[in-house]
This record gives structure tokens, C-alpha cells and sequence, in this order.
């Protein structure tokens, strides 16, 4: 397909930065985390979900370490998994010590309730020491008194003084390798301090609607305001919210990269949502194919169009069709071109098989 000048996404210029073995910022891909719901003291629970993170494609993952026994295990975790850890701190200063010593990539703290300059001077110290980066994380509902006092309730301007105010102590600091997030539950508070702040700091910013709900409301709210700033060019990490199972967050956070041509893992299925036309039940044959595809990796189109009216455009322009037809056949489509007619009861089978041959070919082409 032909590449118009307004698909072009001009990313914000900021500052690289280091987690783990992932560069953050500049022209680096951006980022997907996500974040453990298990008891960080149980580390066995916590490295199997970890792990369905890293297979769901999380690029970072952040465990929360509320107390002594969650730093303590994270040690364990860091060395059983592969993806950079984040240690989410709050409250208690030596937490974050700790997980530096244990081996996270990076410590999550929120200025508003992480103590005094001078605890916050030692937390930078032990990243220094152990090769952490730093998420200076700011949220509307925990921001501190005197900024509170200053603007009477949170705003983007509470938010961003807040921000950098702690960017302040980390430059005087000599501390660089940190980046920075604005969040809150309301979508447009949001999206107007990552505006100011994008505006304020060259430092790697990272995204989300803090508290966004269940799934589908979760879903709507972060991607109205994740993907407004990602159009706007800014964003260098994403986290989406949602009061689900972890993996889900994972899926919604590649859907709205992959919505705006950002980046892309895993099939894109192109569907219609169905009508009286359709040649074959398209809402349930979508969701059997979400399933049965949910292991490739590969970034792969599939058009999944119920009749004739935009099913041979759809299947132009994807690297899959399939459009429903009459007497409960439908045609099979390969990079654009017609392959053959099929029975509906095959549909799903000869779907599978061809994406799964041309996520093959991609992996060998990227081998060789």
C-alpha cells in the first residue's frame, strides 16, 4: 500500500535512556509494560506470571515491593526471567535500595510519598550503584501538599511542577538515565500534563491512564489517551491500566501501537462486524481465530470480511483473506490474490494453516 505523508508520526526528540538491556527513548521502539499481580513474595507465582508476560510480548514488567519479604525474593525473580524488571517503591525509601541490590533494571518511585530530599538523594545513590535507571512517577492523587496547597486540586500544572521539581534533584544529582510519567484516572488531565510536560523535559516519557477501570472501560479510556499523545509524537513507554488479568494489558498496549503503524508483533485480524450478508458466522469465526493465533509472532494481516462487498478490497491489501460467498463457500485469498474457493466448515483450518506457513516465511527471511 502506498505510504501517504500524514500517516507519518513525527516522534518528540528526548533522551535515551537504559533498562536492562532495553534502550528507552530517542528512536527506540516504544516500549510495552505491564505489571505482576501476585504476592512479590511468592516468587514462584510471581516469575509464571512474569513469564506469561514476556510470551504475551511485555517489554518491561514492574512488581510491586511493599515490604522486606518482597525485596527479598526479587533476586529470585530477576534470575529466572528475562525481561528488565521495574520495582515499583512506595513509602519506604529501603525498599528501593533493596531491589537495587536484588537486580532491578529499574526503580519506579513517586516523589509524593517517598520521604525527604535525602531519601530520595539515597535511592539515587543505590541506582548509581547498581546500574538502575529511575521512573520519576507523578499521580494526581498522590501529589505533595505544598503543590497541592499551591493549585487547590491536581492539574496538569501541579502535575508537571511535580515532575520536575524531582528532575531538578536528579540532574543536581548527576543522575540522567530517568524518565518521567504524569498519570491520572481523568483522560484529558492526562493527556494535557504529558502535553506540558513534553514541552518541559527532553527525559524519555512514559505513558498511561493510572486507574483506567475493567477491561473494556479500562481499554477506551487508555486508548483515547495513549493514543492521542502517540499521535501527537509523544511517548516512549506505555503501560495500560486495566483491572484484568496482566496479559490483557499486554494486548491492548500492542493493539494501540499497532493501530497507528508504531509497531507491530502478532496477527492484525481485519473483520467486519457482520450483517445479513454475511456467508459465514463472522463474529464467532473471529473469535476462534483470535485464539488459534494468539502464539505467532510474526506481525501478519488478516482480513476476515463476511461478504463481497469490501471482502476482495480488504484482502488486497492484507497478507490473509478470507470472504464469505453463497452456498456456504467463501475464497481464500494470498497476498492480495484470489487462491481458491473453499467449503465454510475448512474456513477456519486453511485460515490457520496459511498464517502460520507465511509467519514460517517470515521467521526464515529475518533468519537468513
Amino acid at each position: 500500500m502506498e505510504k501517504y505523508y500524514w500517516r507519518d508520526i513525527k516522534r518528540r526528540e528526548s533522551n535515551t535512556i537504559k533498562v536492562g538491556s532495553l534502550t528507552v527513548g530517542g528512536n527506540s521502539p516504544i516500549s510495552v509494560q505491564s505489571m505482576t499481580n501476585t504476592k512479590t513474595s511468592d516468587a514462584d507465582k510471581t516469575i509464571k506470571q512474569v513469564k506469561e508476560l514476556e510470551d504475551a510480548g511485555a517489554d518491561l514488567v514492574r512488581i510491586s515491593c511493599p515490604d522486606k519479604e518482597s525485596t527479598s525474593s526479587l533476586r529470585e525473580i530477576v534470575d529466572n526471567v528475562t525481561v528488565p524488571i521495574i520495582a515499583d517503591i512506595h513509602f519506604h525509601y529501603e525498599r528501593a535500595i533493596e531491589a537495587a541490590k536484588a537486580g532491578a533494571s529499574c526503580l519506579r518511585i513517586n516523589p509524593g510519598n517517598i520521604g525527604s530530599i535525602d531519601r530520595v538523594k539515597e535511592v539515587v545513590n543505590a541506582a548509581k550503584d547498581y546500574g538502575c535507571s529511575i521512573r520519576i512517577g507523578v499521580n494526581a492523587g498522590s501529589l505533595e501538599k505544598e503543590i497541592l496547597d499551591k493549585y487547590g486540586s491536581p492539574s496538569p500544572e501541579a502535575m508537571v511542577e511535580s515532575a520536575l521539581m524531582h528532575e531538578k534533584i536528579l540532574k543536581d544529582l548527576d543522575f540522567n538515565q530517568y524518565k518521567i510519567s504524569v498519570k491520572a484516572s481523568d483522560v484529558l488531565l492526562t493527556i494535557e500534563a504529558y502535553k506540558q510536560l513534553a514541552k518541559a523535559t527532553n527525559a524519555p516519557l512514559h505513558l498511561g491512564v493510572t486507574e483506567a477501570g475493567g477491561l473494556m472501560t479500562g481499554s477506551i479510556k487508555s486508548s483515547i489517551g495513549i493514543g492521542q499523545l502517540l499521535m501527537m509524537g509523544i511517548g516512549d513507554t506505555i503501560r495500560v491500566s486495566l483491572s484484568a488479568n496482566p496479559v490483557e494489558e499486554v494486548k491492548v498496549g500492542f493493539n494501540i501501537l499497532k493501530s497507528l503503524g508504531l509497531r507491530y508483533r502478532g496477527v492484525t485480524i481485519i473483520s467486519c462486524p457482520s450483517c445479513a450478508r454475511q456467508g459465514f458466522e463472522v463474529i464467532k469465526t473471529v473469535k476462534i481465530l483470535e485464539d488459534r493465533l494468539s502464539h505467532i509472532t510474526e506481525s501478519i494481516t488478516l482480513s476476515v470480511i463476511g461478504c463481497v462487498v469490501n471482502g476482495p478490497g480488504e484482502a488486497l491489501y492484507t497478507d490473509v483473506g478470507f470472504t464469505g460467498g453463497g452456498n456456504n463457500n467463501g475464497m481464500i485469498y494470498l497476498n492480495g490474490k484470489q487462491l481458491s474457493k473453499i467449503n465454510n466448515q475448512q474456513m477456519i483450518e486453511k485460515i490457520v494453516e496459511h498464517v502460520e506457513k507465511k509467519a514460517n516465511e517470515i521467521s526464515n527471511e529475518r533468519i537468513t
